[in-house]
């Protein structure tokens, strides 16, 4: 009996109502029958146009068998072999995601038959379920990245979330401590425990878990330079050091008082670390710590600064509005943007621009109406 050419198909209809194509990838080897697949579809135009496809393919050698796995299963393979290089946290916040929407919502369907039109229906049923524009980039970036290797490693052709539409992120609006706010709060910590980190960030724009993690190698006093390279994060209960937001490290410029304010922060250690004896304990020389020499903790600190600004009444306000100060402060005060960037550590200066472009424009009509008062004071009379 003469074989069936290898790629060729037939096409026919089910019982169910759907549509089968059956086509030959090749002859067995071992026992010369041929390897049939089948692929389906609901009606015979959509199957005729998947069965040229892979005709197209098997012809060209360029066919690969379709895998079996669902997006459960390949995200869990993503996971575990291609997300390695991820910091702890953010893959502690990846595999929440991961858990929590996407293999809930689509986590059965087989990888090489999710498509456009089901990602999008899963991004709209974020929305109707009330989760943030924010929120659901984040969930779209991971499964953007997880079905990016899926097509570079050939279990699919192409990355089908490429072209779905997300809901529009509204930029809120960032919220510094105005000049009278910013006298009551260094007022209000005067003579605090935690004085000298609250001061030294407000004036630096450190983030949070960066002025947590600095250790005195980081501070040159003759220079008046603070080095930021790491930052101080938790995982699962316990704390680690790790690189920073962007992996890139900064150098800041420090103003005489901050330096003041370091030098009495290590006078103040030395203090502790002689009345505690042999209960004192930094081997990580950070800078700011308890009267023991532990570690300060996110929780501890975010909590005490609420305290603060709830007694100077500004409860809304957010230790990283402490970074906004710094930077609306740093501009007025007639830095340029790029030094300002690269004080808090952005990617871009564009970046810099578009948080704090309100500052800016404000700025440049400042310095139009100076610029019109120097014409009037020049102008012939």
């Amino acid at each position: 009996m003469a074989r069936s050419p290898q790629g060729s198909g037939t096409i026919r209809q089910r019982k169910d109502g759907r549509w089968e194509a059956r086509y030959t990838v090749g002859h067995d080897p071992a026992t010369g029958k041929q390897v049939q697949k089948s692929i389906y579809g609901k009606t015979q135009a959509e199957v005729s146009r998947k069965l040229r496809q892979v005709c197209r393919e098997v012809d060209e050698g360029t066919y690969k068998e379709p895998v079996k796995y669902t997006v459960k299963d390949w995200a869990e393979i993503w996971l575990n072999d291609y997300s390695t290089s991820l910091k702890p946290l953010t893959a502690k916040q990846y595999r929440s995601y991961i858990n929590n929407h996407i293999i809930v919502k689509i986590g059965a369907v087989r990888l090489t038959q999710l498509d456009a039109p089901t990602i999008q229906h899963f991004y709209n049923q974020l929305v109707k379920d009330g989760l943030s524009p924010k929120t659901i980039k984040n969930i779209h970036g991971i499964l953007h990245i997880m079905l990016e290797t899926a097509a570079e490693v050939g279990y699919i052709k192409n990355n089908p979330s490429s072209v779905c539409k997300l809901p529009k992120i509204t930029k809120k609006e960032i919220k510094p401590l105005e000049n009278d706010e910013v006298l009551k709060f260094l007022n209000a910590i005067r003579g605090d425990r935690y004085e000298t980190l609250f001061l030294v960030d407000i004036f630096t724009g450190l983030r949070q878990s960066e002025i947590l993690g600095l250790t005195w190698d980081c501070v040159d006093f003759e220079k008046g330079l603070l080095y930021v390279y790491r930052q101080l994060q938790k995982n699962n209960g316990e704390y680690y050091f790790a690189s920073l937001k962007n992996g890139k490290s900064r150098t800041v410029a420090l103003a005489p008082s901050i330096l003041n304010a370091l030098k009495a922060q290590k006078a103040w250690q030395a203090e502790c670390r002689l009345k505690s004896y042999d209960m004192w304990s930094n081997d990580d020389n950070l800078i700011f710590t308890d009267e023991l020499g532990k570690h300060l903790t996110h929780s501890n600190v975010y909590k005490h600064f609420k305290k603060i600004v709830e007694s100077i009444g500004i409860p809304d306000a957010r230790f990283h509005d402490l970074r906004h100060t710094y930077a609306v402060a740093a501009l007025q005060s007639g830095d340029d943007i790029k030094t300002v960037q690269e004080s808090l550590g952005h990617h871009t200066a564009a970046f810099t621009l578009d948080v704090y472009g309100h500052v800016t424009e404000k700025m440049r009509k400042e310095s139009a109406a100076r610029m019109e008062n120097f014409i009037n004071s020049v102008k012939p009379v």
